[in-house]
């Protein structure tokens, strides 16, 4: 499964590359409603939220159904500003409608890529909607309310909200990392001048890549008499579509980095919008991630109750075929078959001492493989 944007004929500088407060406020405020998902900002969530008054606090719990389990569209804005005010002021051209039907899109449904008519008027998404934001507390239910019965009330409620979370912490956090986000954009759109946007996407996230198709004849570089088009693939547990062309008016795709967000790539491809992808800053402590067919397939070797047991005997040590063979009753051909499977996974490693082969059960793959699966759940 894979999210996928169509960029056929688009120019490459309508591939913008520009960090966004309201983008990182919606980045921090996920970190502080699930910790669970950031181990590596344990120690800033404890101190931001022992730090938080109770007011404050209070409002944050209300309206988090925006950005806990899922980020809101609204919060990805595609022509981002300079501050959080000028992100603020562009949400506030946004009309009622609009508006809703945008915040409320949290979920990662297949729903998502089809056109949905806003709650405001229509009866069975309003429906949708409340049983959603139920299910997830009372405060969120009536924070929904409000927003389904008084828009124009609730988004100057929200926007305050905001303003407040800059005073009393996102502006100190603006000022430090904001530097580091621009000078990523910048680096990021001198790579794509100079080197392409197959390199820039690699040096972007490794869960990101170019592809190019062609439908007949020719060759994928667009020599030949074939028709093609190329493609932004996003390597997720999801299924998604979308073109660069999807808003007429403002064609493009637009990536946010964010210093908060790592592991998530969030991807806002709502039909008629721009799409938006906003992508963790690269630094030297975050791993590589895996790619979730390699996490697939590592777990479906280890399904099978022989080679769990073939695992057990090679985490001590090397071991022969003859001697797996002899130890666990099978013959030869199906120990190799088994040693086949694992190692095509990833998971083994061979070599060769004299005329006997030696196989071994890598740790340090085994070991990453929980942080794998779940880095790629979350992604």
């Amino acid at each position: 499964m894979a999210n996928v944007i169509d960029i056929t004929g688009l120019p490459p500088e309508r591939v913008v590359f520009t960090p966004s407060p309201l983008a990182e406020l919606g980045a921090a405020l996920h970190a502080l409603s699930e910790p669970g998902h950031h181990p590596g900002l344990h120690g800033w969530v404890t101190a931001t939220n022992a730090a938080l008054k109770t007011d404050l606090a209070d409002r944050l719990c209300e309206a988090d159904i925006l950005w806990r389990s899922s980020r809101s569209d609204i919060l990805l804005p595609a022509r981002p500003g300079a501050t959080l005010a000028e992100d603020l002021d562009e949400l506030d051209k946004i009309d009622d409608e609009r508006f809703v039907a945008a915040a409320f899109e949290i979920t990662c449904s297949p729903r998502y890529t089809l056109p949905t008519p806003s709650p405001l008027v229509d009866a069975g998404e309003r429906a949708r909607i409340r049983e959603m934001a139920a299910a997830r507390g009372p405060r969120q239910a009536a924070f929904t309310d409000r927003m389904l019965t008084d828009p124009d009330g609730l988004r100057v409620w929200l926007r305050r909200l905001f303003e407040d979370c800059e005073e009393a912490f996102f502006g100190d956090i603006w000022r430090r990392v904001g530097i580091q986000l621009a000078a990523d954009a910048r680096h990021k759109t001198e790579l794509l001048r100079r080197r392409g946007l197959a390199e820039t996407l690699s040096a972007t996230s490794r869960a990101l890549w170019l592809e190019d198709t062609q439908d007949r004849g020719g060759s994928a570089s667009g020599s030949g008499s074939g028709s093609g088009s190329t493609r932004i693939v996003l390597d997720k547990l999801a299924q998604g579509r979308t073109t660069a062309f999807a808003d007429p008016a403002d064609p493009g795709v637009t990536f946010l980095p964010t210093s908060f967000g790592w592991p998530h790539l969030v991807f806002a491809h709502a039909q008629g919008w721009r799409p938006v992808l906003q992508y963790p800053v690269a630094s030297p402590e975050l791993p590589a991630p895996a790619a979730l067919e390699l996490v697939q397939q590592r777990l479906e070797a280890l399904g099978h109750p022989m080679r769990m047991q073939l695992c057990r005997t090679l985490s001590r040590g090397p071991h022969s075929t003859g001697e797996l063979a002899e130890a666990f009753g099978i013959t030869p051909p199906e120990v190799s078959r088994h040693i086949a499977t694992l190692k095509k996974a990833g998971l083994i490693q061979t070599r060769r001492r004299g005329r006997y082969v030696l196989h071994q059960l890598d740790l340090q793959v085994v070991a990453r493989l929980g942080s794998d699966f779940l880095e790629g759940v979350l992604r």
